[in-house]
């Protein structure tokens, strides 16, 4: 598997400072980064997080910047217009410096909760939010997680319909999915034709709820996931979402997770 597609996720330490965590990502031999979205990995806020250090940071450690995780249109929901005009603001300079840092995608929150009334309350935020992404060659991609409408596959579908551009759509999560009580075959293949991201971890199904393991022991068919998306002309980043640390430390279980994918 070429090595190239995949990224490793900074979210797993979160609680340290950017440069910090990009030696230690760097030092696994995965060099391609998706930055958690606050602060102290990233903000859009100068204020928090500064431009020229974060990117002085990240070459100095030998490493570039794939996708912002961030949590743009988390407030595309709100009744108040203030406040849906400043988080359109803020969707408008991170994803200037997604460009900026030569990112290819940002994670995005399509509002609170599950409620499918949602679809038609974000949708025309993300349009003109599309139009910023399109323009910067900058793909906006929602995570299946449960408690979002982006966890329900047939209501991210809609809101991909809905925006209506392919700098639009799922960041297709199957252990998340998983996670949630989906099928994440199933879920592929009602919104694979919108997948703009993926993450890749892995848990074991178990009697009254679920297991965290290593990648490739658990129930996520991760042979099957790349095969599918390969069939569906996704040629986008991989992330590898290391959220296991209280297994192994990530300075050696990230890199087993890499040898993993290697051999693939």
């Amino acid at each position: 598997m070429d090595l190239a597609r995949f990224t490793a996720c900074t979210y797993p330490v979160r609680e340290l400072p950017f440069a910090d965590a990009f030696r230690i990502l760097a030092a696994t031999g995965l060099t391609r980064l998706d930055v958690w979205g606050r602060a102290p990995h990233f903000s859009a806020d100068p204020d928090e997080c500064d431009p020229d250090a974060f990117e002085a940071a990240a070459r100095d450690a030998g490493v570039t910047i794939a996708n912002l995780g961030t949590y743009c249109g988390h407030d595309f929901d709100s009744p108040e217009p203030a406040v849906v005009d400043a988080e359109l603001a803020r969707t408008e300079r991170t994803i200037a410096l997604a460009k900026r840092f030569g990112c290819r995608s940002i994670r995005v929150l399509p509002g609170h909760g599950e409620d499918p009334a949602l679809v038609g309350k974000v949708a025309p935020h993300y349009r003109t939010a599309a139009g910023w992404a399109a323009a910067a060659g900058v793909f906006m991609g929602m995570e299946n997680h449960a408690g979002s409408i982006a966890g329900n596959p047939e209501l991210a579908l809609r809101l991909c319909e809905a925006v209506g551009s392919p700098h639009f759509g799922v960041l297709f999560e199957p252990c998340n999915l998983l996670y949630g009580g989906r099928d994440y075959r199933q879920a592929l293949a009602v919104f694979g034709a919108h997948v703009t991201h993926v993450h890749i971890k892995d848990l074991k199904v178990v009697p009254g709820g679920h297991e965290r393991c290593h990648l490739g022991e658990g129930d996520v068919d991760l042979r099957w996931c790349l095969a599918a998306l390969d069939r569906l002309g996704y040629a986008g980043d991989l992330a590898l979402e290391y959220e296991i640390c209280a297994l192994e430390p990530i300075e050696t279980g990230l890199v087993k997770w890499r040898e993993y994918v290697e051999r693939l």
